[in-house]
């Protein structure tokens, strides 16, 4: 049930609201549609009654050879008068009518004193209309529009004749159905359009605080809420900035404690370096001269990963075929293969320096690991992915993920002579996701590697 609920805060809150409010208006609609049912029963059964009282009182006052002739000039669409009908005749009495009939059965009671017997019904149907003639008025919620409300008494005059009289109410219809529909329709025009704007206002700092969130996974820098609206938005927007300030105070602590050791420890790598040179056997001094290069490696990409999102380097357009045809061009310098294929439509905003590094990591990763790396270019209206592929064993598909932890190194399915210090694969990840993206490892099916770095194209 809960997977065909739209998926936003917003549109959950329009359809509660919405099906609340038709819920509601129905429910108004027809309790009043069956008020003005009750006060128009009550109009036109006084009226009839009149009429109906009327007519036998004018029948118990002429002679049984006048009564014909009224009759036939009383009949019209509205009235009909039967003379001589038998008992047998009077109308049946409808169990779904009774309360009506009883109400009505009191007015012409009332209207006609102690009469010797009357039996009254109220119907509805449409051969009384088509026997009566005339038009029918239209009820404005009446699925039949050709019914008609029928009033039938039959009784027994002074002198015993037996009568029977339909009368029809001659008016006190709803208003016509395209009126009334053309006001619901502007009424609920008008709840949806209050109630889209009312929870449009109500969701609007949701939406900030979570592109704020965004924000902040990318650079811990961006820009502060602003602590404005309602007390629990203030508050939730103090909170976020409570909370950004500390991390970027802590990330900046964390820098510059790097920094700091890795300060302190240049100083004593560079007098080995020197003391190193005076070494009078050249296979220990290159030996001496590696594991020295090594240490300073490490310290420096370890002060790259501890630095995470806290880069200030600022974003610009890049094109993207000309940083790979660069690093490209690196590579042939020392005698690497790397391939190129595809093109990339449009520059990509970027932090340049960040994003030659990450892919500086994944074409070093597959030419060390792989021998060869080729580089395969999608670029789509949403997102730009970049396809690095090596040339080796690949690595297992339980470790796709461990190998994005810093320091693991995975050196059963590598080549042991690689060095490296584990967090190259780590430093890539960060600075996708430091432009929104992501990197992704997987075996691919013609062997190999395949990392998949997916950055979005936003409009």
């Amino acid at each position: 049930m809960m997977r065909f609920l739209p998926q936003s805060l917003f549109s959950r809150m329009v359809l509660i609201l919405l099906g609340g409010l038709i819920l509601v208006q129905s429910i108004s609609v027809i309790f009043h549609l069956r008020e003005r049912d009750r006060l128009l029963f009550r109009s036109n059964s006084m009226e009839s009654a009149q009429r109906i009282a009327d007519t036998i009182r004018l029948l118990n006052s002429l002679a049984p050879a006048d009564r014909h002739r009224l009759a036939t000039a009383l009949n019209s669409p509205t009235l009909h008068i039967s003379l001589g009908v038998s008992p047998s005749s009077a109308p049946h009495h409808n169990p779904d009518s009774a309360n009506q009939e009883a109400s009505f059965n009191r007015l012409l009671r009332d209207l006609l004193g102690e009469a010797p017997s009357i039996d009254a019904t109220v119907s509805e149907t449409r051969w009384p209309t088509q026997q009566l003639g005339g038009n029918a008025p239209r009820s404005a919620i009446n699925i039949y529009p050709q019914q008609r409300t029928i009033f039938t008494v039959w009784t027994r005059l002074q002198d015993g004749a037996t009568v029977s009289v339909d009368a029809v109410p001659s008016g006190g219809a709803f208003p016509t159905p395209p009126r009334l529909l053309f006001n619901l329709l502007i009424l609920f025009a008008a709840v949806i359009f209050l109630s889209l704007l009312a929870v449009r206002l109500a969701t609007r700092p949701l939406n900030t605080l979570a592109s704020a969130a965004e924000k902040l996974g990318n650079n811990i820098n961006s820009p502060p809420l602003a602590e404005t609206g309602p007390t629990e938005v203030r508050r939730a927007a103090h909170a976020f900035n409570t909370m950004q300030s500390r991390l970027a105070n802590y990330i900046q602590e964390r820098t510059r404690i790097l920094a700091a050791m890795s300060h302190d420890l240049k100083t004593p790598i560079t007098r080995l370096r020197l003391r190193a040179e005076l070494l009078e056997d050249d296979d220990l001094k290159t030996k001496f001269a590696k594991d020295l290069e090594e240490m300073e490696s490490m310290v420096t990409t370890t002060l790259d990963f501890m630095r995470g999102v806290d880069n200030p380097e600022p974003v610009q357009p890049v094109d993207i075929m000309a940083l790979l045809e660069s690093l490209q061009a690196d590579a042939a310098e020392i005698g690497q293969e790397v391939g190129l294929e595809g093109i990339a439509a449009r520059p990509y905003p970027c932090k340049p320096a960040a994003l030659k590094r990450c892919l500086g990591n994944l074409i070093d990763n597959a030419i060390k690991y792989g021998k060869s790396a080729t580089v395969i270019v999608n670029d789509h209206d949403k997102q730009l992915q970049i396809h690095i592929l090596d040339q080796g064993q690949g690595i297992p598909e339980t470790e796709l993920e461990r190998v994005f932890e810093p320091f693991y190194r995975l050196e059963s399915s590598r080549s042991r002579d690689t060095g490296g210090t584990g967090l190259g694969l780590g430093i890539a990840r960060n600075i996708a996701q430091m432009h929104g993206g992501d990197l992704l490892l997987r075996n691919h099916p013609c062997g190999g590697l395949e990392a998949i770095l997916t950055l979005p194209r936003r409009p």
